[in-house]
């Protein structure tokens, strides 16, 4: 990796990333402060506790990196080097006791991401990406699924916090795959969803109206694990300020857009 020693990061941020998970573990099963961002976005202590515990300990890592984190982002700008943080992805469940909990950490550098990590603290596994070096969960390296017929897959969504504008495109989606594939999941955090498609766990993953901090680390996962993003229309390549995300096996992922690109 150009202009910075790649491996001396990771080396730094993978036990930073499982100290912050000990933070959501240590949290998990005691009283819980909530406050709501909207009528179904929610925030906890623990949500603030961990983005300040992950900035001040990355920050002296890359003394020249910003940071778009999700508890105190005001604009989404990116700089040479930025860390892209959510710091509970899946904080409804967090709140409610469900283990589909996820830290999220990914490094930018200049028109990529190149570094990602998504820590499910809860469950106990930690999966990692660096770009051209493939993606691992713990220490064993994971790959996507090899399904290539749509009958024979998972597929997992999300619905966004704003469900009222997005609720016919969200049932849609739901009638026309239901009776094609053989099973749609929805843990209700999208860095999981996409760890698990890189570890061919699902077989494919969409969602609308996501923040940068839920997809940077997944989608390095799944490209370093042979998998292909892009917008839920193949034909269009994934940004951080697009309106939807479609990530897949690769095999599945003309079929799956041509069915959720269909009117």
């Amino acid at each position: 990796m150009r202009d910075f020693d790649i491996d001396a990061v990771v080396a730094q941020v993978i036990p930073i990333v499982r100290e912050a998970g000990e933070l959501v573990r240590d949290a998990f099963g005691a009283d819980k402060k909530i406050t709501h961002k909207g009528r179904v976005d929610l925030v906890t202590e623990t949500d603030i506790a961990v983005e300040k515990f992950l900035v001040e300990r990355l920050a002296p890592l890359l003394p020249e990196a910003t940071f778009l984190a999700e508890e105190s982002a005001k604009e989404t700008q990116l700089g040479a080097f930025t860390w892209i943080i959510d710091p509970l992805d899946g904080t409804t469940n967090f709140a409610h006791g469900l283990p589909f909990v996820a830290n999220s950490i990914a490094l930018w550098h200049e028109d990529r991401v190149v570094l990602g990590v998504v820590n499910l603290p809860i469950l106990g596994e930690l999966f990692s990406a660096v770009e051209g070096r493939g993606a691992y969960l713990n220490d064993s390296r994971i790959s996507v699924s090899e399904e290539a017929s749509l009958d024979k897959t998972v597929i997992a969504t999300g619905f966004p916090y704003a469900i009222e504008e997005h609720l016919n495109d969200v049932l849609n989606n739901l009638e026309k795959l239901l009776p094609i594939v053989q099973g749609v999941r929805r843990p209700g955090a999208a860095a999981m969803d996409l760890a698990y498609v890189a570890a061919g766990r699902y077989d494919g993953f969409y969602e609308s109206a996501l923040n940068p901090w839920d997809t940077a680390a997944g989608l390095l996962l799944v490209q370093e694990a042979g998998g292909r993003v892009s917008e839920r229309d193949c034909e269009k390549e994934y940004t951080f300020s697009s309106p939807n995300i479609l990530a897949t096996n690769g095999r599945i992922h003309d079929d799956l857009s041509k069915i959720l690109t269909e009117c």
